[in-house]
């Protein structure tokens, strides 16, 4: 079962899936070398629930959740 990042919350882990966005944010994420197949871990959201840190490799990344909803990922289960 797949969902956005935007979806994750704190703590919680997934597989990138597709990177449906345009622009900047996908041209950042392609220098970084984030492909589908790459994990990320959701670490905190701002206080206002805007924006969304990551992390993605070896990098942390700041995005906002509008941005994030164009990230499709599956989710890992915690069991």
């Amino acid at each position: 079962m797949s969902k956005p990042l935007s979806e994750l919350k704190p703590g919680e882990s997934g597989t990138i899936l597709t990177i449906n966005c345009d622009g900047i944010l996908r041209q950042r994420l392609i220098s970084m070398g984030v492909i589908p197949g790459t994990r990320v871990t959701v670490r905190k959201y701002a206080p206002l629930g805007d924006p969304m840190e990551v992390r993605l490799r070896d990098y942390s990344l700041s995005i906002r959740r509008k941005d994030a909803e164009s990230i499709e990922v599956s989710p890992e289960v915690c069991s």
